[in-house]
């Protein structure tokens, strides 16, 4: 089980070497590239003189000339680097992708799309296996709800990268990590229950957790778009739950010795090596597959583990229940 101290080195490290990378882009400022640019615009952008067609679909998605011109430049100064030997670069952020369909990042899509499923069939068998007045039952179809809020603004933002979606993405995955934590504590220390203290506290942490998101959202909207500030409060905000799950996880294995107790450590380490995956950035493999979007694909399978592990805690719980009443 991975002790809080091990989650903080590694959470400090992702942070200091993401920070290095998001600040770097050499490709938009190549002389070349922005020759290519001025070039491209000029010869098939000027609406006056007989301006090139951009097909039905991608305008769909809403790309326009300069945006042609500079994705075509992108890959011919790719091209060309690559023929003189010289790395791949990114541009404006972002490494040289082959589009598909007018898609940006295709496999971050495909991917994005299948932590949605995940997250739909995880709701689908909650609602199956765990009876609707089980009081966690709510919290936990709201962790699948802000699950697919998240996925379905991610996929929107890895079709396009506007200003508008990179917002909702980054406002509904924020979203759903706090709620990760908020929820996690009610779990952890069964803040459901109806006695007197432990409400006065749901309350507090309720309004406490609220307060904290509007303030995220308030800050990054109206004060500073701060992308490593936004890094660090989401990561800070996954090692707190992370934490608190690893040592339910503990607990819970140690008090029972069931194989599913584990599987909230299992999840938590399954994540923290999935995201070094963000540490070993490289340039897309075929022109799509990149880091980024092997995360995405690395957090279906913990999903699908937690969903069956809330289900198996909620039936376990529920047994316990009759046992006591029986008693």
């Amino acid at each position: 089980m991975l002790r809080p101290s091990s989650l903080l080195t590694f959470v400090v490290i992702c942070v200091c070497l993401l920070w290095r990378t998001a600040e770097a882009s050499l490709g938009d400022r190549l002389p070349e590239f922005r020759e290519c640019v001025e070039v491209c615009a000029r010869e098939n952008c000027d609406p006056n003189n007989n301006p090139t067609h951009i097909p039905f679909h991608r305008r769909l998605l809403f790309w326009t000339c300069p945006q042609e011109c500079d994705y075509t430049c992108q890959h011919i100064v790719t091209k060309q680097r690559l023929a003189a030997g010289q790395p791949i670069t990114q541009f404006h952020g972002k490494w040289p992708f082959i589009r598909v369909l007018g898609m940006q990042e295709p496999f971050s899509v495909l991917f994005s799309l299948g932590n949605l499923v995940a997250h739909q069939n995880g709701l689908a068998k909650l609602r199956h296996a765990i009876p609707a007045a089980y009081p966690l039952r709510r919290y936990y179809e709201l962790f699948a709800y802000f699950g697919i809020a998240t996925w379905i603004f991610s996929a929107i933002f890895h079709i396009r990268d506007f200003r508008l979606t990179e917002q909702l993405d980054y406002f509904a995955a924020g979203a759903g990590v706090l709620y990760g934590m908020y929820y996690t504590p009610i779990r952890v220390f069964r803040l459901d229950k109806p006695t007197p203290r432990r409400q006065s506290f749901l309350r507090v942490w309720t309004v406490l957790c609220c307060a904290m998101y509007i303030a995220h959202v308030s800050y990054l909207k109206l004060w500073r778009w701060n992308y490593t500030y936004n890094m660090a409060a989401n990561v800070t905000v996954g090692l707190v739950q992370n934490a608190l799950w690893s040592y339910f996880s503990w607990k819970k294995w140690t008090e029972s010795r069931r194989a599913w107790a584990i599987w909230p450590g299992v999840a938590v380490a399954w994540l923290m090596m999935v995201m070094s995956l963000e540490l070993l950035d490289f340039p897309p493999l075929w022109g799509a597959l990149d880091a980024h979007s092997l995360w995405h694909l690395g957090t279906i399978g913990p999903t699908v583990l937690w969903y069956n592990f809330m289900v198996k805690d909620s039936q376990e719980n529920l047994a316990n229940e009759v046992k006591d009443v029986k008693a």
